[in-house]
């Protein structure tokens, strides 16, 4: 006998159970050799391993079903669950254009051209590389992107990793140990994670690997597939630190690239793997180059302002 535990994402508890829990019932009875309890958004399952992953894949089904059309009544609930009304995924609904449900339900899209574009192209293409100011979504769209393919188990693992270099201050004199003095400089992807995952799933995953965040530095050695890699801040990678990261790329691996070619905290910006692979990678097929702009900007509306304001401070 084997346990799973399943945590409800993006849809209200009380949609799913129904009323006096009559959709939940309705699971109970489909599966009436497994035990079910369920506690808020978390259902708590026991029995043969098959059955589990039965079970799980109709829960998902199921929350699908109500994101698209945001109610069912029972007895399009029991077609769903004899597997006689899969096609109505198929079918537009109001949350076309929606990567993935987060936290509390809150809906995540491509916004922008450009976020949309890779979105496009991170389907046809195994390596996406999106450069271009702060504040433009590149990470938040690749990271929803992740999430996504792992929820929908295209891929096995998600690997976040940013290149170690301080960005004007010395992480030397932080705090703590290596991992502490890190941990803050890789709290923007904590962030974004926080945004798409539940926070015991989101820690589960983090303690059994199939979410990993580590320095670039880390993926020496290591070949990735199976997995969406994503490289963030790559500007601040040297170039023998961007090919080794791109040399891991597995047969199954997806791989996307951000990062700010104006923000290079290399001694040198000649030094950066991000500005020299943009000219050597040009024209590679299997390769999307996306160039964002401060059309893209979706933070405060004076960041663009502030964009560009330096843009043209440095172009004098």
């Amino acid at each position: 006998m084997a346990e799973k535990l399943i945590y409800l994402e993006g849809v209200d508890p009380v949609d799913f159970y129904g009323v006096n829990n009559v959709r939940f019932n309705k699971f109970v009875e489909f599966f009436p050799d497994l035990k079910i309890v369920s506690r808020g958004n978390e259902i708590r399952i026991t029995g043969v391993k098959k059955r589990l992953e039965d079970f799980e894949d109709k829960v998902d089904l199921f929350v699908r079903y109500l994101r698209k059309f945001q109610t069912v009544n029972l007895p399009d609930m029991e077609d769903l669950l004899n597997g006689s009304a899969n096609h109505k995924m198929e079918a537009p609904g109001p949350d076309d254009g929606v990567l993935l449900h987060g936290e509390s339900g809150k809906k995540i899209r491509a916004i922008t051209v450009n976020q949309k574009k890779l979105v496009e192209d991170g389907l046809d293409n195994d390596l996406v590389i999106a450069v271009g100011p702060a504040g433009t979504g590149k990470t938040y769209t690749a990271i929803a992107m992740a999430v996504k393919a792992l929820k929908e188990r295209e891929v096995k693992r998600i690997i976040l990793t940013r290149p170690a270099v301080e960005a004007g201050e010395k992480l030397g004199f932080l705090p703590g140990d290596f991992k502490e003095k890190l941990d803050p400089y890789l709290q923007p992807l904590f962030d974004a994670l926080r945004d798409m995952i539940a926070a015991r799933k989101l820690i589960q995953f983090l303690e059994d690997g199939t979410i990993q965040i580590a320095p670039l530095a880390y993926m020496r050695g290591r070949t990735l597939d199976h997995a969406f890699v994503i490289l963030d801040e790559a500007q601040n990678a040297t170039a023998s630190q961007f090919k080794m990261f791109l040399t891991r790329m597995g047969p199954d691996a997806r791989f996307i690239v951000t990062g700010d070619d104006s923000q290079v905290d290399l001694p040198r910006r000649e030094d950066s793997g991000l500005v020299q692979a943009l000219q050597i990678l040009k024209g590679i097929k299997g390769i999307s180059i996306i160039r964002f702009d401060d059309r893209d900007i979706i933070r405060h509306r004076l960041v663009k302002s502030i964009v560009e304001a330096y843009d043209g401070k440095q172009n004098k």
